[in-house]
């Protein structure tokens, strides 16, 4: 189960409102959502939690690129909210490696038998990029936390608080805030 929030940071404090994800594929869409919800280009947070897994916050300041948070990447590298937030650039690649690469196995027909040998146990590859873990990415997403952390340290949360939270993080947060009246508005 996922919630998300948007918190606008406005003169009088912080302004939360509850948002659909449906229509969202990229985090492009996602930033585009956040600086509608923003009030004179200031800071706009958009939390996302999918329970007892993981969570994110995505921090938009205007038209500065986002600056995002995901509490353990390879959880959220199984969510399709979670691929949003894991970016090329966050994950430390090449932006379109992963496109680039498929491209090149599938026009050079690489299937472990390049040399033109029959199949054997030894060259024969039915999980071709693959580990044993979860599969493609096990070795390119790291467990646990990736991206800013200071994503929030000048809104009050320290980076060292930030990378201890776990449970109800969204709820901490907001506390560390002062927001923690109106996200539950809208949770």
């Amino acid at each position: 189960m996922y919630f998300a929030a948007l918190l606008a940071r406005t003169e009088d404090g912080w302004k939360a409102s509850d948002t659909e994800l449906d229509d969202v594929e990229s985090l492009s869409d996602l930033t585009d959502l956040a600086r509608e919800a923003s009030v004179d280009e200031d800071t706009v947070l958009v939390f996302i939690e999918q329970e007892d897994a993981w969570f994110g916050v995505i921090r938009v300041d205007g038209e500065e690129d986002p600056r995002i948070y995901v509490s353990n990447a390879s959880a959220a590298a199984r969510s399709s909210y979670g691929e949003i937030l894991l970016t090329d650039e966050l994950l430390g690649r090449e932006p379109g490696a992963e496109v680039t690469i498929a491209a090149l196995e599938e026009l050079v027909g690489l299937d472990g038998t390049e040399d033109g040998g029959p199949e054997t146990p030894d060259n024969h590859n039915d999980n071709a990029g693959t580990d044993d873990d979860d599969g493609p990415d096990a070795d390119v997403v790291p467990a646990g936390p990736l991206g800013d952390t200071g994503v929030l340290s000048d809104l009050g949360l320290p980076e060292a608080e930030l990378l201890m939270l776990r449970t109800d993080a969204l709820a901490e947060i907001a506390d560390a805030l002062g927001a923690a009246e109106v996200l539950e508005t809208v949770r």
